[in-house]
């Protein structure tokens, strides 16, 4: 998959020079002239890394950050900002909102490169990309927690996994480990003492052979502190306890580049099925949705002309949830294949109250939708 990156700046000649920058690089370059345009290209691409621009019209840099680290699907996007000589000390009174790093104009494309680098793995143009892992695939994940319960309490929250989960009380244990045998995504408690978790955040950003392994934050929801340090220091993201194993399982599989549709399409004899979970919230949707065209083109490949909706599992109604049904059913049209849709009581119900769903019939079961088709 190629790295996305957006780029917004009013400036037509720093596009081109970032367009440049990355010329030898397996990168799509999107491209913005201000924070209203920027934020429509990044719900619309969602870039793996934006360089934003802080003086701008219609919408300034500082604004479009604001607004992005507020957007649940948005917030997880690295930022570094670029601005004038003037603008360094603005800045660092912006950086806690999630800025990881910023760039002075002008500056030499081997700074822009070195910098972008340092957040995201650059791979040269025409490097053979390597094989993507299926969510369920084995991937290990080393846990930093001087609570053992903790580490016990994660373990079985993927145990419906093959995931190796392997729990860590010290920094020195993490060194150790990471020695042996490369993580593929680290979750570091940012309670642990000393200041430990910062320390080893740096030791293992600084490792060539550590850099790029994703790191996670583990931190009680009111500790707001240690919380906005390791977002300056650039954690991947953080994680509240009491933990949520559905949404940790979903950041996991994004930060690892992990396939994840097979959680979601099932080909099975003549149909396909798409199965929504209990929560099906905006991040959900878009994850479904980013895999919709391709998994209905390979099912449509497959001389398959039947897909099953299942919502038998979805625990509540949104206008997320409704819109990617509709998508999904004009696709649907669009390619002569037949449909149905299953779902609980709850959905059944929910969906009279939209009238964009209000005359849609659910089938109870799965096998009752197969029937009908």
């Amino acid at each position: 998959m190629r790295l996305k990156i957006l780029t917004v700046d009013d400036s037509k000649t720093v596009r081109i020079i970032v367009k440049k920058s990355f010329k030898s690089f397996d990168c799509e370059i999107f491209e913005a002239q201000n924070g209203v345009e920027g934020l429509a290209m990044a719900a619309k691409t969602t870039p793996d890394i934006i360089l934003l621009d802080i003086t701008m019209p219609v919408m300034d840099g500082v604004e479009m950050l604001t607004k992005l680290k507020s957007d649940p699907s948005l917030k997880h996007i690295p930022v570094i900002m670029l601005t004038a000589e003037a603008g360094r000390e603005n800045v660092m009174k912006i950086a806690k909102i999630g800025v990881r790093d910023y760039i002075v104009k002008p500056f030499k494309e081997e700074v822009l490169v070195d910098k972008v680098s340092r957040v995201v793995d650059l791979r040269p143009a025409g490097e053979a990309e390597p094989k993507q892992k299926k969510i369920d695939d084995p991937i290990d994940i080393l846990i930093v927690e001087d609570k053992p319960a903790i580490i016990e309490q994660i373990k079985k929250g993927f145990a419906h996994t093959p995931w190796v989960i392997n729990g860590v009380a010290s920094t020195g244990e993490a060194i150790d480990f990471c020695q042996k045998k490369l993580p593929d995504c680290i979750i570091i408690s940012l309670s642990l003492p000393d200041d430990a978790a910062i320390t080893l955040f740096r030791i293992v950003r600084s490792n060539a052979k550590t850099k790029y392994v994703p790191l996670f934050g583990l931190s009680v929801k009111t500790a707001s502190e240690e919380q906005a340090r390791a977002q300056q220091a650039g954690f991947s993201t953080i994680i509240h306890k009491p933990i949520d194993f559905e949404e940790l399982e979903a950041k996991i599989g994004k930060a690892v580049n992990l396939d994840t549709s097979g959680k979601y399409f099932v080909i099975d004899e003549d149909y396909m099925t798409v199965r929504l979970p209990k929560a099906c919230n905006a991040a959900v949707v878009n994850e479904v949705s980013t895999y919709l065209k391709d998994k209905t083109s390979q099912a449509v490949d497959a001389g398959i002309s039947k897909i099953i909706f299942d919502a038998q599992k979805v625990s509540a109604l949104n206008m997320d949830v409704i819109k990617l049904l509709l998508h999904s059913m004009k696709t649907c049209r669009d390619l002569s294949l037949n449909y149905a849709l299953a779902g609980n009581e709850v959905v059944r119900e929910e969906s009279k109250k939209f009238e964009e769903s209000k005359d849609w019939k659910f089938c109870d079961t799965v096998e009752s939708a197969r029937a009908s088709l």
